[in-house]
């Protein structure tokens, strides 16, 4: 069994893993084995790893399973201490393994951690997807420490600290396989996007920990697979987002918060619209209705037995305080 099994997910990345492969292998491969987990690609992938890479593990999935179900099937026929879930597009940097791994051997309550998340094209700034660690408010809206919405703050030292977060970022996500196990993993049913906050928020839910270590940094290309204009992507984050909230919100919370959220749902519905961006309107809708449709499937997943650590979630309406009193970094979040 491995230490620990750095897991790259690809789907016809070959230009990605052509990039970044060889700089994951030379700062991992003294204590890491490294797998290439494919979702069937129908570029030339596999080849390209085996011809030039014969120490990657391969791992085929007979099909493209997505984000969440292509981790789940390939986690299967791998065996370690600790899964790191690694984009395609991510460069790491030296000595990016050993502090995350000993915070995690010290705290057995530690269930995931993620790395200092930079912008590989911009690399004074954090990065999207991620940043200096996932927290999310009342209503279900997800922020970043660096990160609000579409606001990236320059990295400046603010966030050198070790910290206890909400969520970890799927681009660059440390888990301790027993406890991802336990949990059977990341929700099939996302397909992608908001999985690893839903996985993390069982976590949370279950009374783990998870972390934020900045003395292990990465640079995230970002928007490799769905870019922010296409209206699957905006399909599915609001989609996933009310999974997220009915699968794991407390039961004397659940409506009141999920019947705000259809609310402001639908007042973005109609700014897209008036922005010319009618599809994306659309697939507001086309989400909404799927949750509907789905509300007995998510009552099947949500946990039998709650300990819940709700250290990570601000009580306060991040949409206001950005959008209408411009609160753009997380502290401004956090004082206001």
């Amino acid at each position: 069994m491995d230490k620990v099994a750095v897991v790259i997910l690809n789907w016809n990345g070959k230009d990605y893993l052509e990039k970044f492969l060889p700089n994951v292998l030379q700062y991992s491969k003294q204590n890491a084995k490294v797998y290439v987990a494919d979702n069937a690609s129908t570029d030339d992938s596999i080849n390209f790893i085996k011809n030039n890479f014969p120490d990657v593990g391969v791992v085929i999935n007979d099909k493209n399973y997505g984000f969440a179900e292509g981790y789940n099937e390939a986690l299967k026929k791998i065996k370690a201490e600790y899964f790191v879930l690694l984009n395609s597009d991510v460069e790491v940097t030296e000595n990016w393994i050993d502090p995350i791994i000993e915070l995690m051997d010290k705290d057995c309550s530690i269930a995931a951690c993620q790395p200092k998340i930079k912008d590989y094209n911009n690399k004074n700034f954090f990065e999207y997807a991620g940043a200096a660690g996932g927290f999310i408010d009342y209503l279900g809206y997800p922020l970043c420490r660096g990160r609000i919405f579409n606001h990236i703050e320059e990295d400046k030292g603010q966030y050198d600290d070790i910290a206890e977060i909400f969520w970890a970022t799927g681009a660059c996500m440390f888990i301790r396989a027993s406890v991802f196990n336990e949990l059977e993993g990341l929700d099939n049913h996302f397909f992608a996007h908001m999985e690893e906050i839903d996985l993390c928020w069982r976590m949370k839910n279950s009374g783990y920990k998870v972390m934020y270590h900045p003395n292990s940094s990465v640079y995230h290309v970002g928007g490799g697979t769905l870019n922010k204009i296409n209206p699957q992507k905006t399909y599915l984050n609001f989609r996933n987002n009310l999974f997220l909230l009915h699968k794991n919100l407390p039961k004397n919370k659940r409506f009141k918060i999920i019947f705000t959220r259809l609310i402001l749902d639908g007042l973005a519905g109609i700014k897209m619209l008036l922005e010319g961006k009618p599809k994306h309107t659309l697939a507001i809708l086309k989400a909404h209705f799927h949750f509907y449709g789905d509300i007995k499937q998510n009552n099947a997943k949500r946990l039998k037995k709650y300990q819940p650590n709700t250290v990570g979630i601000v009580s306060k309406n991040i949409l206001f305080l950005s959008f209408f009193r411009g609160k753009n970094t997380f502290k401004e979040i956090i004082d206001a």
